[in-house]
C-alpha cells in the first residue's frame, strides 16, 4: 500500500467508527442481494455480526500504519473464516458490498480519493486474510 492510501484510509478513521454500523448493515445487504448463496457462510453469525464487523474495519483504519497490532485479529478472523468455509472467492464479493456500503452512507464524503484507498486497503487486507486461511488450510488438510 503506498503512503497516500496508508494516510486517506487514516484520515477516514473517525468518520468509519461514527457510520460503521450503518456500513456494514448496508454492507451486508448489498452482499446479500448480489449474492444470496453467501446467506450459507452466515448462518451461524452472531445476531449483532455488523458490529463486530464494524469495530474490525474501524481498527483496520485506525491502525492502518501499524498493521502488526492487527495480528492477533486477523489470526482469530482467519480461524473463523476457514471454520465457515470462506474461500479467496469470496472475497471480492464482500469487497464490492462494502465499498458500496461506504458510498451509500458517506455520500458526498466518499471522493474517488477516498474509495480509490479504501478499494487498495480492502484487497491489500483481503490477500493478508488468503495467505493467512491458506496456511490454515493446509495444516488441517
Amino acid at each position: 500500500m503506498n503512503e497516500t492510501t496508508i494516510a486517506i484510509i487514516k484520515a477516514t478513521a473517525p468518520v468509519i467508527k461514527e457510520h460503521g454500523e450503518a456500513i456494514t448493515t448496508a454492507m451486508y445487504e448489498n452482499l446479500f442481494a448480489e449474492h444470496p448463496e453467501a446467506k450459507e457462510l452466515f448462518k451461524d453469525a452472531e445476531p449483532d455480526q455488523y458490529k463486530k464487523l464494524a469495530a474490525m474495519v474501524y481498527a483496520y483504519a485506525a491502525n492502518i500504519d501499524n498493521l502488526g497490532a492487527l495480528g492477533t485479529g486477523v489470526e482469530k478472523v482467519a480461524k473463523l473464516h476457514v471454520k465457515v468455509n470462506i474461500e479467496p472467492k469470496h472475497y471480492p464479493w464482500v469487497g464490492v458490498a462494502l465499498l458500496k456500503a461506504i458510498t451509500q452512507v458517506l455520500g458526498e464524503a466518499a471522493t474517488p480519493e477516498v474509495m480509490a484507498a479504501w478499494k487498495e486497503a480492502f484487497f491489500f487486507l483481503a490477500d493478508v486474510f488468503i495467505a493467512k486461511e491458506k496456511e490454515i488450510y493446509a495444516v488441517k488438510a
